[in-house]
């Protein structure tokens, strides 16, 4: 049986002021090695279930473990774990994709040479050597969402978070970001992602997880979804669980 490298049991959360819960009663695991598609309409409840596992949000009840540590008790030994790309650009726009990436290799306690000769691995797998003495804030928007997840892969983390990481990039940086993300997939690395891109979702996950509502509608391997459902596509299953 593969270990579980993320386990949900029963989670709860509710924001102040909301009349109806964000994620309401959600059990789900995650297999090491798997790329893991959490998938759901706007609202589901993907991006308060990302934040709690990265420990960006508290929620009400429930238990949630990381690699079987509790994240309520455990974030310090849980952070060097995991990697974070959120779908906000998280940069400095001011310096320039050398100067943040070396800020955050810094926050990683990475010795220098080993954050210099990751920064020149990544830029060259990236395409982003040409451009490394650019301020970030004059790149394009998919430029600046393949440094975001260079950031966040400095450290070698295990298990990688990614929320929308396409999102409003153009095909060719779609393109430098979906071939690396399969590189570090086939590497080992555990992936846990959400997109509206229901074609991309099913050409990256090895499993996925349907919310709605706050609620999970259905879990397991793409294709076995599919067939179970009697559609073609990830996109059909996807508009046949979630209609109003």
């Amino acid at each position: 049986m593969e270990s579980s490298v993320v386990r949900i049991l029963n989670l709860h959360k509710t924001y102040r002021g909301a009349s109806h819960p964000s994620v309401d009663g959600l059990s789900l695991h995650v297999s090491k090695g798997s790329f893991f598609g959490l998938l759901g309409p706007n609202g589901a409840g993907k991006t308060t279930t990302i934040s709690i596992l990265c420990g960006l949000r508290s929620y009400d009840s429930g238990q949630v473990m990381i690699h079987d540590l509790d994240v309520r008790h455990n974030m310090p030994k849980i952070k060097p774990l995991i990697g974070v790309v959120p779908q906000d650009i998280a940069l400095y726009p001011e310096l320039t994709i050398d100067e943040n990436l070396r800020f955050f290799g810094g926050m990683y306690l990475l010795q220098p040479e080993v954050l210099n000769k990751r920064i020149e691995a990544y830029l060259n797998d990236f395409g982003l050597i040409s451009h490394r003495k650019k301020k970030t804030g004059r790149l394009s928007g998919g430029m600046k969402r393949q440094v975001n997840l260079i950031a966040a892969l400095l450290h070698r983390p295990s298990l990688l978070f990614l929320d929308e990481p396409t999102v409003g990039v153009d095909v060719h940086s779609r393109q430098v970001i979906i071939e690396n993300l399969k590189s570090l997939h086939h590497n080992g690395m555990t992936v846990i992602y959400t997109s509206h891109d229901m074609k991309e979702a099913e050409t990256l996950c090895t499993d996925v997880a349907l919310m709605n509502h706050g609620h999970l509608i259905c879990e397991g391997m793409p294709c076995g979804l599919m067939e179970q459902e009697s559609v073609i596509s990830l996109e059909d299953l996807f508009i046949k669980k979630t209609l109003p």
